[in-house]
């Protein structure tokens, strides 16, 4: 059992043992409308999830739910074994809202107490609750808020002696995101696509571009500073896992709200980003990682390669911090970013390692070195210093502590 799993069991089971009797009967819920259920086995216990859309949403509760930022998503939880267990609401939020808040906000009604107990006995009702006895199979709704896009989330479960933690990955129906556009095994010819051993990695993504260029090919632009290793899945998985979020495409609504977003300084978590060319092709993916505004993000954008490593798809990159923003006539608006591009180099590091997405790194020659003094530019003519390097990133598909994470040493360090 891991430090964390033994943590939970000390200082949550008895109070979830105590409050159990107190709690009133939930009768559960069928799952969303939908064919998007997704389901995980672990020992004597299975584990489904699904979230509706919005318009789902309001088939089921009658209420523009995600208009007052509530996502609900469907949970059932069978329990095989001979033990009881306790479901962790704030494992999938740990900013949830409780079913009588949610009904609060349904019916949109001041004060609290005026408040239709019909409503609030029929959103009881559908939520899920804590405990599962032996051979028991609960299922209802945990009060999220919105992730659009891809909603990941956690379900953690814990018994007297055992913890399950699962990871789930959901479509949720409504972005346009540009990634849904790629045919991954169309990218190469297979007879292109070729297995490298560590040592040939090392001296093929030194031997990559420099940079990311214009739509001819003819300027440079930002520093290509990370590479990948890791399936698609994989890859997505790691990041969201990181609290990155995807992107959508250019198009009238995306620029709409890019444009509020950039007047009124309001978070736009999915704002597309521009395209930059690696190979003659715009960025085969993109995602960000917002602050407070549109206007302070983290972004990258990467290209899938034809190199294989251990049978895994070799990705060369670019990310930069965005620390300001300015208008301009072609994608209506642009950021500035951090010249300091190392530094959001090393935040991605500790930031995939801290969400125990990376299980090895090292570096490779990149770039090359531009100094303080004499920075170099990127295409919207924004200055830029760097060591040169570029880090090589080995994703894991399952939790890896940090501890276990290791230093690949391709001759180089920052």
């Amino acid at each position: 059992m891991t430090s964390r799993a033994a943590l939970l069991l000390v200082l949550l089971l008895p109070a979830l043992v105590l409050a159990e009797p107190a709690m009133a009967p939930r009768q559960g819920d069928e799952p969303p409308p939908n064919d998007r259920l997704h389901t995980k086995t672990e020992g004597a216990i299975s584990v489904t999830t699904a979230v509706p859309s919005a318009d789902e949403t309001y088939e089921i509760f009658g209420a523009r739910l995600y208009r007052r930022n509530i996502q609900p998503v469907w949970v059932q939880i069978e329990n095989l074994g001979n033990e009881s267990l306790w479901f962790l609401p704030a494992s999938l939020d740990y900013a949830y809202f409780t079913p009588i808040e949610t009904s609060y906000r349904l019916q949109n009604r001041i004060p609290l107490l005026d408040l239709d107990p019909d409503v609030n006995r029929e959103v009881f009702r559908r939520s899920m609750g804590i405990r599962v006895q032996p051979g028991e199979s609960r299922s209802g709704y945990v009060f999220t808020r919105i992730d659009q896009g891809t909603k990941s989330f956690n379900v953690d479960v814990i018994g007297a002696s055992e913890h399950f933690m699962m990871s789930f990955f959901v479509p949720v129906p409504g972005l346009k995101l540009d990634h849904y556009k790629v045919d991954w095994e169309a990218l190469y010819p297979p007879e292109d696509v070729r297995e490298v051993s560590l040592e040939e990695l090392h001296a093929e993504l030194a031997a990559m571009p420099c940079c990311v260029t214009d739509k001819k090919g003819k300027n440079k632009g930002d520093p290509l500073n990370i590479a990948v290793v890791g399936e698609v899945q994989d890859t997505y998985y790691a990041f969201m896992r990181s609290g990155w979020d995807e992107t959508e495409t250019i198009y009238s609504g995306s620029l709409w709200q890019t444009a509020k977003s950039a007047l009124s300084g309001g978070e736009y978590r999915y704002s597309p980003v521009s395209a930059l060319f690696v190979f003659g092709r715009p960025q085969d993916a993109a995602l960000q990682k917002a602050r407070t505004s549109i206007h302070e993000r983290n972004h990258l954008r990467l290209w899938m390669t034809s190199l294989r490593y251990e049978g895994k798809p070799v990705w060369i990159g670019q990310i930069s911090r965005d620390i300001g923003v300015r208008f301009t006539k072609k994608t209506i608006t642009t950021h500035k970013i951090d010249p300091d591009v190392d530094e959001t180099r090393e935040y991605l590091l500790e930031d995939l390692a801290y969400s125990q997405s990376l299980k090895a790194f090292g570096y490779v020659p990149g770039v090359g070195e531009a100094p303080f003094d004499e920075p170099r530019g990127n295409l919207t003519g924004d200055p830029y210093f760097t060591d040169g390097l570029r880090i090589v990133l080995f994703l894991s598909s399952e939790p890896t502590d940090i501890s276990e994470i290791e230093r690949v040493y391709f001759g180089m360090a920052p």
